[in-house]
């Protein structure tokens, strides 16, 4: 996966993490399992009792690697302040802040940060015990109390607000937060990526990363589905197999801008920096393309281009193949599955629903802040489930807007959905309305509203002598993942 202790070592950091912990508290348990899942994610990571050379001073060396590292995360447990070890270690942590950048990354484990901020409950306890064995050292005793005072102010991560009491999910989201502070190109995917991970391996092979031939694959599939998720998660997977990487989200918002399509050009040109020297900013769209084929065609590269609704502004980053050297892969998510394939891309992916038991986790993950419903919420939490139909999208804003709401409101909210869709997922859905010419449109509301479930046929006679061309609609609202045909026909 990411291999950041070489990355670290250009910038001069000799570790990329450093543990700070109580091991009467944590040792064996939490602290000992993030640990792994660092080490686990090419995160180079320094504890105590693994990295120091046998027979040396520790405190020394200690200094030393907090000094050598890029991050320092500290687990703050009931029983940290009672450790005077601890307390100099977050003091030089706190001054490495100051001096050197160092980014700082609280986690408390068993405590309220407001605790840690204002030393009360267990860390005023420990604090009395300081103070009577520092009589004559009270300047020390105030620097650790200033450096708490800081660290609490930090944001951080709250085993109990954030994750709900799960370690294991606290556990993931450290990790992910340190990989985007230790390389910028790793993606954050999804608070909860739940049902991805199949769709991710089937991706990745089609895209038979490895081989020399340049390979561009397209996912799609309808708003809100996962495809830029999904997209996401094949980046951070295989972007260390390339020697020049980027992704470019919301393209179809981002052309509607002023110069849209030159500001993208620049943005996959500037992925080049530190490869050769970048000259002025581009001056038309033809230019944009001679620069991007001059900068690219010898270098393998990964491309993720977001969110594409138009051929003529896929053909401005990613016209030919032969713009990008041997080995280049092009992932491509839209709604249109008519533009893959005049793109001649050499594989689709059509994004798929959650099943129910995804959805219900999904949903009940925003909701709750936990995998399963509170028992006496199941059965709203199954009815909303079923409304929504596996989009991940609107399970999230669902979820969202019942967290922490009565089983009164729940049931109001229910009701209200069945007239009215929250705005964030309406907003997402009008836009592939919007994109249809008036006769496919109305077409898809006489559907919608009236022959959602009946026979093909008979709705395409019924259409037929409405005036419409009802195969042609059909087609153009199938490749836009608005319409579907079982195998009934229906």
């Amino acid at each position: 996966m990411f291999m950041s202790s070489s990355s670290s070592s250009r910038l001069g950091w000799h570790y990329d993490v450093f543990l700070s912990f109580r091991g009467e508290d944590t040792r064996k348990n939490f602290t000992d399992h993030l640990y792994t899942a660092l080490q686990n994610a090419g995160i180079h990571t320094f504890r105590d009792d693994n990295e120091l050379p046998k027979g040396e001073e520790i405190s020394s060396h200690l200094l030393l690697a907090i000094q050598e590292s890029l991050i320092s995360i500290v687990v703050f447990s009931k029983g940290y302040a009672s450790s005077t070890w601890c307390l100099d270690e977050l003091a030089k942590i706190l001054d490495c802040r100051q001096t050197a950048r160092q980014i700082v990354l609280p986690v408390f484990f068993d405590i309220d940060p407001s605790d840690v901020r204002k030393q009360n409950g267990s860390f005023a306890e420990a604090f009395d015990r300081h103070e009577e064995r520092f009589k004559e050292e009270m300047e020390k005793v105030q620097k650790w109390r200033t450096a708490l005072m800081e660290a609490g102010k930090l944001s951080g991560f709250d085993l109990h607000s954030i994750a709900n009491g799960h370690e294991s999910k606290l556990i993931q989201m450290i990790v992910e937060e340190v990989l985007s502070k230790l390389n910028p190109r790793y993606m954050k995917v999804a608070t909860y990526p739940v049902g991805i991970d199949s769709q991710v391996k089937d991706i990745i092979s089609m895209l038979c990363v490895g081989t020399n031939e340049v390979r561009i694959v397209g996912i799609y599939g309808m708003p809100g589905i996962g495809k830029t998720t999904i997209a996401k998660a094949v980046f951070n997977q295989i972007y260390d197999q390339f020697e020049v990487s980027r992704c470019l989200s919301n393209i179809r918002e981002r052309l509607d801008q002023h110069k849209g399509l030159l500001q993208l050009q620049q943005l996959l040109r500037d992925a080049f920096t530190g490869f050769i020297r970048l000259h002025d900013d581009i001056g038309d769209d033809d230019e944009g393309i001679k620069l991007i084929k001059r900068e690219f065609f010898l270098k393998r590269v990964l491309v993720i281009l977001d969110d594409v609704d138009q051929l003529e502004h896929l053909r401005g980053l990613a016209g030919e193949r032969d713009w990008f050297g041997p080995g280049s892969r092009i992932v491509i998510t839209t709604r249109d599955e008519r533009l893959l394939a005049r793109l001649e891309v050499e594989k689709k992916y059509h994004a798929k629903g959650l099943n129910n038991d995804e959805s219900l986790q999904l949903f009940s993950w925003h909701a709750f802040k936990k995998p399963h419903p509170m028992k006496e919420y199941v059965e709203l939490s199954e009815v909303v489930v079923d409304y929504v139909g596996g989009v991940p999208l609107a399970l999230e804003v669902l979820g969202s807007n019942l967290f922490e709401r009565s089983i009164t409101h729940w049931r109001s909210f229910i009701e209200k959905l069945q007239k009215h869709l929250p705005h964030q997922i309406q907003g997402q859905l009008i836009t592939s309305l919007d994109d249809l010419d008036g006769e496919v449109k109305g077409m898809f509301l006489d559907i919608a509203c009236f022959f959602n479930g009946m026979d093909k046929d008979y709705v395409r006679k019924i259409l037929d002598g409405r005036g419409f061309y009802p195969e042609m609609g059909f087609d153009i609202l199938r490749e836009r993942s608005l319409l579907t045909v079982n195998i009934e026909n229906e």
